[in-house]
């Protein structure tokens, strides 16, 4: 690497400009489902496993409350989920989709296949892509909490 300042050179700017396409592209594939990328995540964990707590919800997409709430908000406009606070401990949130948003599960399975054609790699090579990402992450993750 002949200029580590070279912007070409920077994991950073990679990594940056890829979220960028990938934001343009669930665009085009979520308009259909009437979801932005971050709702999309929000469904995402909620299909997964219903009724979870603000906080847990908040915590598989690394996200605080302040930046989640408006998101979740939004999704009960729509109709997808309900928020209620929780009778054992009123500072919890429960979040539960609605039969709207569990029918939305459906129309979703289209998406990965849409983002595999765009993307234009085999999913083993997107899974191994991943699964570096995330060793990644893990490691900045633990160097920004010392």
């Amino acid at each position: 690497m002949s200029n580590p300042l070279a912007l070409e050179n920077q994991l950073c700017f990679a990594v940056y400009s890829t979220m960028l396409a990938l934001n343009k592209t669930y665009r085009q594939v979520l308009k259909p489902l009437g979801l932005t990328y971050p709702q999309y995540l929000v469904m995402l964990v909620l299909w997964q496993q219903d009724e979870q707590t603000v906080s847990g919800i908040g915590e598989r997409l690394f996200l605080d409350s302040a930046t989640l709430t408006p998101l979740l908000k939004r999704l009960e406009f729509m109709g997808l989920i309900t928020r209620q606070r929780s009778t054992q401990d009123e500072r919890q949130v429960i979040i539960n989709l609605t039969p709207m948003g569990n029918d939305l599960h459906a129309l979703a399975q289209a998406v990965p296949s849409c983002m595999i054609a765009a993307i234009q790699r085999d999913p083993e090579h997107l899974q191994s892509l991943r699964r570096e990402l995330e060793i990644v992450r893990s490691a900045l993750f633990a160097h920004a909490a010392n």
